[in-house]
């Protein structure tokens, strides 16, 4: 919560954490609880990712692969432009800030949306710190990531020399 990308946010695009992966749930609920708007994904057939409002505890759903759900109305897959932070799962990231996925491609997605749309927002992975190594393999499609939030702490990514600053305030 004291991360700055996240104190200052009005809007955060977040997920709720399945199996093994370190727990969202209740950061979740604290950004609800502050007022922030948290929007949860809700996977589509193609494996893409539409967005609803979490609305509270109450408001989640089993769904398929084991995922939880928000149940309210669908916002689009566009929806997650509104987020001034993206909350991320991932297997690792590596010194670079390059985000490891699970390979679906959900994310991939979410991330391409918001550069064609010039969108500026902090993105943040969420991991364990064993998580957080030093090279991951990189696509030229991968977005850099902002930080890593371990239970560890913070860890934050330096730009490369000349690229575009994308992803939000730093400290």
């Amino acid at each position: 919560m004291s991360l700055p990308e996240l104190a200052e946010a009005a809007v955060v695009a977040a997920y709720v954490s399945v199996g093994a992966e370190p727990g969202t749930r209740e950061l979740i609920e604290a950004l609800r609880l502050r007022g922030v708007r948290v929007l949860l994904p809700v996977l589509l057939p193609d494996n893409d990712l539409d967005w609803a409002e979490y609305a509270g505890r109450d408001s989640l759903a089993k769904a398929s692969r084991g995922l939880l759900e928000p149940v309210g109305p669908r916002l689009g897959p566009d929806a997650v432009q509104e987020a001034d932070a993206v909350l991320l799962p991932g297997l690792a990231v590596d010194e670079r800030g390059v985000r490891l996925g699970r390979g679906g491609g959900s994310y991939d997605r979410v991330l391409e949306r918001l550069d064609r749309a010039g969108h500026e927002v902090a993105l943040v992975v969420v991991l364990y710190a064993d998580e957080v190594v030093e090279r991951v393999p990189a696509e030229p499609h991968d977005r850099r990531v902002t930080a890593a939030v371990t239970p560890h702490g913070i860890v934050r990514f330096a730009r490369e020399p000349g690229e575009r600053d994308r992803s939000g305030p730093r400290d």
